[in-house]
C-alpha cells in the first residue's frame, strides 16, 4: 500500500508539486538546477548550500537524512503522541481552544511582515493582495471563532416525540480526534490556517501538511506554529511525496484536503482504508455567463463594472491561480466584441501596456505550471484564437492576461481546469444555450452570472449545479462566513468557513434524556391485540385518540 500510494502521488506531483520544482523556481534559467548539499553545524539545524556537483555518496547521506527526518514510523509515532494528548482531554476544554485561537491571532498580527515576504517569495504576490486575500481573511476567521466559540460549543436543543414522552433531547458537538489538514500552494497561508482554525475550535489535535510548492510559506508556518501554539497537540509536517505518503498511511479521525481532483482521489482512497471521513476542497472549470440585455440607460457603466469584476476575480486573484477564478466566459455572438473591447481597456488600466512587468500581478508558481499553461496555448486549434495577450516570459514565470474566442470544446484548455491567466470566451446564439454548455461539464466549484434579468437569475440558480454561485460579481461569496464554502461532485465534498468549519471537524452526537416515569407496558412482551391497538393510536398523531387511549378509553 505504502509503495503504490507513494508512486501514485509521485506521478501526479504529490500535493501539487515536487522538491526539484521548488529549486527550479530559484534557478529559472538553468535546465538542471544544482541540488542541495547538506551542511551540518554544531548546535544548528541541517541547512543546505547549492553546488553544481553532487556525488552518489552525498545522495545516499541525503536520502538517509530524509528518511530519519520523517518516514512511516515517524508518522505513526506522531499520531500516537497526539492521540495521547487528545485522549487525555487536553484539547477539549473551552480554555485550551481559546488560547490556541488567540495564539493564531497574535501570530498573524506580530508576524505579518514575515508572512507577506514569504508570499512574495513563493508567488510574487502583491502586498495588497496578500493582505486582503490571506492575512485579513485568516484574521477574520480567527476573530469570528473567538467571538462565537462559546455559542458553537453549546448543545443544540432538539424536539422529542410522543413515543419518548416524557423526555428531552440535544445535539452535542464533540471533537473527532486527531485530524490531518493537507493544504495547497496558491493561498498557502489562508488555505492552511482557515481549516486549522476550524479543527482547533472543534477541539481536535491537528497535523498540518503545508504545500512544498510554496516553500517559504511552508517553512514559515512550521516555525510560527511551533512558536505560538501548543506543540503537544498541534504540529506541522513539511515535505513532499514521501512525507505525504507516510501521513496518509496513518489512521486519522478526519482528513481535510485542498488541491486537485487527481490527488483528491488518492487521499480519498487512503482514507477509505481506515474508513476515515474526508473533506475535499477541489476545483473545476468555473463558468461566467454574461447577459447582453443590460439596462440601455446604464449600458457602458454596467458593462465596465462587469468587466472589472471579472478581471478582479481572474487576474487580480493570484493571476488566475485560484480554484474559484473564472475559467471561461459564455456570452452571445453579437455581444462578445463589445465585452472584449471593455475587458481589453480595463486590463490595460489595471496592469499597463506590458502586464508582464506589472508588480500588481502574481507570477506563475513554478516552471512546470508555466509550461503546462503555455502548452495549452500552443495547441494547434488554440493559438490562433488569441485576441488579447498571449505574451510570456519563462525567466520571470509570467504570462500576460490572455483572452481567446471560440476555442473548440475538444481542446485541452476547454477540458481541464486552467488555473492560470488564460480566459476563453465561448459564444452562443442565445444565452439559454449556456446552461447546456455548463451542464455538459463536471460540476464547478463556483458559477457566475452577470445579468439584471430576474428570471434569468432564477433559472441560473435552479438549473446550474455548482459548489457556490454569485450573481453580478465574482469570488466574493468566499468572504461571507455565514455561507458554506465547498464543492459538489468533481469539485469536492464537504464545506467550511465560519461555523461550517467548526461543524466540519465535529461529530454531531444525538443525546436523549429520560427519567423513570412514563412507563408504557405496551412496549414489552407478551404482545397482545390491545397493546398493538394502543401503539397504533399513540403513533397516529391524532391528539383526541391519544388522550382517550391514555385515559383508558377507545374512540371506536
Amino acid at each position: 500500500m505504502m509503495r503504490s500510494l507513494s508512486l501514485e502521488l509521485f506521478h501526479v506531483c504529490s500535493v501539487d508539486g515536487g522538491y526539484t520544482r521548488s529549486l527550479r523556481n530559484q534557478f529559472p534559467k538553468q535546465r538542471n538546477p544544482p541540488l542541495p548539499i547538506p551542511v551540518l553545524k554544531k548546535g544548528k539545524r541541517l541547512r543546505f548550500t547549492h553546488s553544481s556537483f553532487i556525488c552518489s555518496a552525498t545522495l545516499a547521506v541525503m536520502a538517509d537524512e530524509k528518511k530519519k527526518v520523517f518516514d512511516v514510523e515517524s508518522a505513526a509515532s506522531l499520531v500516537k503522541e497526539l492521540r495521547g494528548s487528545f485522549n487525555a482531554g487536553k484539547t477539549k476544554s473551552y480554555e485550551w481552544r481559546i488560547a490556541q485561537l488567540k495564539g493564531i491571532e497574535k501570530m498573524i498580527d506580530e508576524r505579518e511582515k514575515d508572512i507577506i515576504e514569504a508570499l512574495h517569495e513563493d508567488l510574487s504576490k502583491p502586498e495588497l493582495e496578500a493582505f486582503v486575500s490571506e492575512i485579513s481573511m485568516s484574521k477574520g476567521a480567527c476573530k469570528l471563532a473567538l467571538k462565537e466559540l462559546g455559542h458553537w460549543m453549546k448543545p443544540e436543543k432538539a424536539k422529542t416525540s410522543m413515543t419518548t414522552y416524557p423526555s428531552s433531547a440535544e445535539i452535542v458537538s464533540e471533537p473527532l480526534g486527531v485530524v490531518l489538514v493537507i493544504s495547497t500552494w496558491n493561498y498557502p497561508l489562508l488555505l492552511s490556517i482557515d481549516p486549522v482554525i476550524g479543527a482547533i475550535a472543534a477541539g481536535n489535535a491537528v497535523v498540518l501538511k503545508p504545500s512544498e510548492i510554496a516553500p517559504a510559506t511552508s517553512t514559515l508556518l512550521s516555525k510560527l506554529l511551533e512558536e505560538y501554539l501548543d506543540n503537544s497537540s498541534i504540529r506541522v509536517v513539511e515535505g513532499s511525496v514521501a512525507e505525504t505518503t507516510a501521513l496518509l498511511e496513518q489512521k486519522w479521525d478526519k482528513i481535510f484536503y485542498t488541491g486537485s481532483p487527481r490527488v483528491g482521489r488518492i487521499v480519498m482512497a487512503a482514507a477509505a482504508k481506515h474508513l476515515t471521513p474526508v473533506t475535499l476542497e477541489l476545483g473545476g472549470k468555473c463558468p461566467v455567463v454574461v447577459d447582453s440585455n443590460v439596462n440601455l440607460q446604464f449600458y457602458l457603466c454596467d458593462l465596465k463594472v462587469a468587466a472589472r469584476r471579472i478581471i478582479a476575480g481572474k487576474w487580480a486573484c493570484n493571476n488566475g491561480q485560484a480554484c474559484i477564478a473564472p475559467d471561461y466566459i459564455i456570452t452571445t455572438k453579437d455581444f462578445a466584441p463589445k465585452l472584449i473591447d471593455v475587458l481589453r481597456h480595463e486590463l490595460e488600466e489595471f496592469f499597463g501596456k506590458n502586464p508582464i512587468e506589472s508588480e500588481d500581478m502574481s507570477r506563475i508558481v513554478s516552471v512546470q505550471h508555466f509550461k503546462r499553461l503555455t502548452r495549452l496555448l500552443d495547441e494547434d486549434e488554440v493559438s490562433d484564437k488569441i485576441i488579447v495577450g498571449g505574451q510570456s516570459d519563462e525567466n520571470q514565470l509570467k504570462i500576460a492576461p490572455t483572452i481567446l474566442v471560440d476555442v473548440p470544446e475538444d481542446t485541452e484548455i476547454m477540458k481541464e481546469e486552467i488555473f492560470g491567466p488564460l480566459l476563453p470566451i465561448l459564444t452562443v446564439e442565445n444565452l439559454e444555450e449556456s446552461f447546456d454548455v455548463i451542464n455538459s461539464k463536471s460540476k464547478p466549484l463556483a458559477a457566475y452570472l452577470f445579468s439584471e434579468n430576474k428570471q434569468l437569475q432564477k433559472d441560473f440558480v435552479n438549473n446550474i449545479s455548482a459548489g457556490g454561485m454569485l450573481i453580478n460579481d465574482t469570488i466574493l461569496h468566499l468572504t461571507v462566513s455565514s455561507l458554506p464554502f465547498g464543492g459538489v461532485g468533481e469539485s469536492g465534498m464537504g464545506s467550511y468557513h465560519g461555523k461550517f468549519s467548526f461543524d466540519a471537524f465535529s461529530h454531531k452526537k444525538a443525546v436523549l434524556y429520560r427519567g423513570f416515569t412514563g412507563e408504557s407496558p405496551a412496549r414489552y412482551p407478551p404482545y397482545t391485540p390491545g397493546k398493538l391497538k394502543l401503539l397504533k393510536t399513540l403513533t397516529s398523531g391524532n391528539i383526541v385518540s391519544i388522550l382517550l387511549a391514555l385515559l383508558g378509553f377507545s374512540k371506536d
